[in-house]
């Protein structure tokens, strides 16, 4: 399948696209969305009105390209964005507007292999977090960065370690919520019991304070773990209500999309998908994994959108206080092949990370890139 090249003269008002060919992934769909409008996000935090049960998506551009396994995405106060490269252990400050890329450097103790590596970031108050593999765990760290041209990041320091780490399921998104906690969605690293040890920080997402320490409300006295019964959590996101979206990998028949909460078990190994059964929760949507395998979500214009990477889509889950408010949709199919991290710009505004160079896909000329999306 072909994918086209997208580019843009940015700031102008007219963009122009230039169509290049490589190959697609494992994995693919045919099939798209119609295209219709999206309604405006609701503006107070209750709980969204229903909106359209149609989108529309549009590329407006290539903001970058050239990454190498990229992974995680922040955007600094500025409108900037850094980027991790999962196998290369960098990370890269894209320049918002003209895709310039001021690399900075190297995180030390990164160990790379498999689905690990140095995976999510997340900024606040001056400080860059990033979940990343190490020798003998999972773990998060936190960096110094000015922000400044010609800055480089601190020395990484601990902020919570021995979240268990394996060839597969790592988890690895991390996100400051609105209660501004740290969240981070792990994996269970293949073993499957660990999904259901609440002493385990593995096939759980996580809240704590920035500096680590269980946060304040959490449901389970002394630890950081938020929820369980997860197999392998890779996108958070809140809606304007403050609720908690997650996106999660699931093994033979159903990915997932869960309304997060607290002290609630998502089931893993137990259940996959929709089971019905007492003491799990049920997902809001599924679909089969050769049409998803989630990675990053994010909240825009009455939606969820979800990045997929074997699906090679975008999916578009409209919400409503009734939790979900249409079927979802697809968007982009086969179109740029794997998708790995999906952020919200303001407004009608994605940015929308590809992943063809993970060692999964099939990169062609100018993987990976950066684009820039308008839903609407």
């Amino acid at each position: 399948m072909s994918r086209p090249v997208v580019k843009a003269l940015w700031g102008a008002a007219v963009l122009v696209l230039v169509a290049g060919c490589s190959s697609g992934g494992t994995g693919e769909r045919s099939g798209t969305a119609p295209p219709t409008t999206v309604s405006a996000p609701p503006s107070s935090r209750s709980s969204p009105s229903a909106p359209p049960s149609a989108g529309r998506v549009s590329v407006a551009g290539t903001l970058t390209e050239g990454l190498k396994s990229p992974w995680g995405l922040a955007e600094l106060p500025g409108g900037d964005l850094l980027v991790s490269s999962r196998d290369e252990r960098t990370i890269t400050r894209v320049d918002g507007r003209t895709g310039a890329k001021t690399p900075l450097g190297e995180v030390p103790g990164v160990v790379p292999g498999g689905e690990g590596g140095l995976l999510g970031l997340a900024v606040r108050d001056g400080w860059v977090y990033a979940y990343l593999t190490a020798a003998s765990d999972n773990r998060i760290v936190r960096m110094r960065y000015g922000g400044g041209e010609g800055d480089r990041l601190g020395p990484p320091e601990p902020v919570l370690t021995g979240i268990p780490k394996g060839f597969v399921h790592n988890g690895g998104r991390i996100a400051f919520g609105p209660d501004g906690m740290l969240y981070a969605g792990t994996g269970e690293t293949g073993r499957t019991g660990l999904a259901q040890d609440r002493a385990s920080l593995g096939g759980k997402i996580l809240r704590m304070t920035p500096e680590g320490g269980p946060a304040p409300g959490n449901p389970f006295p002394g630890s950081v773990v938020y929820s369980y019964g997860h197999r392998n959590v890779q996108g958070l996101a809140w809606d304007p209500a403050g609720r908690l979206w997650a996106a999660e990998f699931g093994q033979n028949t159903w990915d997932e999309l869960n309304l997060v909460e607290p002290g609630r078990n998502y089931g893993w190994p137990e259940a996959e998908g929709r089971a019905g059964r007492s003491g799990f929760v049920d997902p809001v949507a599924q679909w089969p994994t050769s049409e998803a395998s989630p990675s990053g979500i994010a909240y825009a214009r009455g939606a969820i959108w979800m990045a997929g990477l074997r699906g090679e889509r975008l999916w578009r889950v409209p919400l409503s206080g009734a939790e979900r408010s249409g079927d979802p949709e697809a968007f982009l199919t086969g179109e740029y092949g794997r998708l790995r991290t999906v952020v919200a710009a303001g407004g009608d505004r994605l940015w929308l990370v590809t992943s063809e160079t993970d060692t999964r896909g099939t990169p062609g000329p100018g993987d990976d890139r950066i684009l820039r999306l308008e839903v609407r």
